[in-house]
């Protein structure tokens, strides 16, 4: 990263929000995406419900692509808990979304980076070109402790909030002040 990117990112630096499954990570980043639609790329990740059951999870781009992210019908050598997970997907789909969302807009959306994404060498090195850009990342980060997430969690120009589904009103507020204030005019 280049000094006044480090400088820039500084004063308007990169929001990831943070908490346990089904606390409303994904429904925050949503809320927050509406505000300024215009000025934002990249992916949403959603459940695939069936019944009242989690079958999977779908990655959603911004401008309206979709594709499967993890499925308990797939079969693949990647696998998080009885999930598969169609890494091909990823790449085409959410690096794609990332990798246009730096060009192109100046909030960068990635939900989420966590256990498997990170089976993706391209979205890895599509986060950190995200996050070594001057624009901002307002995304979601799995709570678990592995060396990526924890080099991203401790980057000067990372501001993290933990939501517990009490408090998200309230980050919310403050994630909405801090993206207002560094908005070009």
């Amino acid at each position: 990263m280049r000094a006044e990117d480090l400088k820039s990112n500084l004063n308007r630096p990169h929001i990831l929000i943070t908490g346990r499954p089904r606390t409303g990570k994904t429904t925050l980043i949503s809320e927050l995406i509406q505000r300024w639609p215009e000025r934002c790329g990249g992916f949403i990740t959603e459940e695939i419900r069936e019944r009242g059951e989690r079958l999977g999870f779908r990655l959603r781009t911004l401008d309206g692509r979709m594709g499967i992210l993890a499925s308990i019908h797939l079969t693949s050598p990647y696998r998080v808990s009885r999930y598969g997970v169609d890494v091909e997907s990823l790449d085409k789909i959410g690096v794609e979304a990332i990798y246009r969302a730096i060009e192109s807009r100046e909030i960068i959306v990635i939900d989420e980076i966590g256990k498997m994404e990170l089976y993706s060498l391209k979205f890895q090195q599509a986060v950190l070109a995200a996050l070594n850009s001057p624009k901002r990342v307002l995304g979601v980060i799995h709570l678990a402790r592995l060396p990526l997430l924890d080099q991203i969690r401790s980057r000067p120009d990372v501001v993290l909030f933990e939501v517990d589904g009490e408090n998200n009103a309230a980050i919310k507020k403050r994630i909405i002040s801090m993206i207002e204030s560094g908005l070009r005019k």
